[in-house]
């Protein structure tokens, strides 16, 4: 059983997490995604490296996991969400638990079972609700994006479980420090108008920058990283259910997205899905995941 005040911390990082969609979209409103993801990772690095220890003889470790969740990750995360609403993309985003489930039976031998496999295939149904909605058809490449960017996010969790003694935000330093270049780079290829979005940028595209950085990385992964240290996988896990109804939720009350029976079939068929594959953890992987 939970105290009472870390049953709020929990709530309160489901809540960042799922309003995180919301100031997301103020931010790529006026900034290129690559770009966007770059200023973050820039800012966490600034605020974290000078603070943390080297990760020495892992320098390596830390280069892959740029590559992966800083560069490869991200940037199809945001750049989907650039062009479809807040509520679906987190939604979609959720595929990451049945694809992280997938990827442990292919290289960990994880016997799925009857029960996670229904699991994986009613949230892949909800995405495809969510995806057959009409005013969705034009964007399925960016859901497409979104739902690749949750497969790669399952792959870095396996490299974040090769780099378990790593202090957390040791690994969000440098890791940042190395992402942003990259980063910077890839949006210099791709993108363009990025000095006249960086001049032009409001106050709020500069805030969700920060709050990306600040509240997102350092601050509510700092709260989940002690949770999951004192508390099972099972106690914690649950909860992240919550943030696609938060996201959800902000997207319609914020951004005035309007809600569809789509949106509703599809985002409760996803989280039933995921709600199975997360209760039907086998306990050798609950064990990993407790020191992650």
């Amino acid at each position: 059983m939970m105290r009472p005040v870390d049953l709020l911390l929990t709530l309160g990082v489901m809540l960042i997490w799922g309003y995180n969609f919301v100031i997301a979209k103020y931010g790529l409103a006026e900034l290129p995604p690559l770009l966007f993801m770059a200023l973050r990772f820039g800012l966490v690095a600034l605020l974290l490296v000078p603070f943390v220890r080297l990760p020495r003889g892992r320098w390596r470790d830390v280069l892959i996991l740029a590559v992966m969740l800083g560069l490869t990750h991200f940037s199809l995360m945001f750049t989907g969400l650039a062009h479809v609403d807040a509520a679906v993309a987190a939604i979609v985003i959720q595929v990451q638990v049945p694809a992280s489930a997938f990827l442990a039976m292919l290289l960990f031998g994880d016997r799925i079972g009857w029960r996670r496999a229904l699991g994986m295939a009613v949230a892949i149904g909800g995405v495809a609700i969510l995806a057959g909605e009409p005013r969705h058809s034009s964007a399925l490449w960016a859901i497409g994006l979104i739902v690749v960017a949750a497969i790669v996010w399952a792959g870095a969790n396996i490299q974040m479980k090769r780099m378990t003694d790593l202090d957390p935000s040791t690994i969000n330093g440098w890791m940042s420090l190395f992402a942003a270049p990259m980063l910077l780079v890839a949006s210099l290829l791709i993108e363009d108008g990025q000095w006249q979005a960086v001049t032009r940028a409001s106050g709020w595209a500069w805030m969700a920058v920060a709050f990306q950085a600040v509240v997102v990385v350092i601050f509510s992964y700092a709260i989940w990283y002690r949770l999951l240290r004192t508390y099972s996988v099972n106690q914690t896990m649950p909860y992240t259910l919550l943030v696609p109804v938060f996201g959800v939720l902000s997207g319609v009350l914020f951004l005035d997205e309007p809600p569809s029976w789509n949106l509703l079939l599809g985002g409760i068929a996803t989280l039933i899905g995921v709600g199975i594959i997360i209760l039907r953890r086998p306990k050798a992987v609950e064990a990993q995941a407790q020191v992650t």
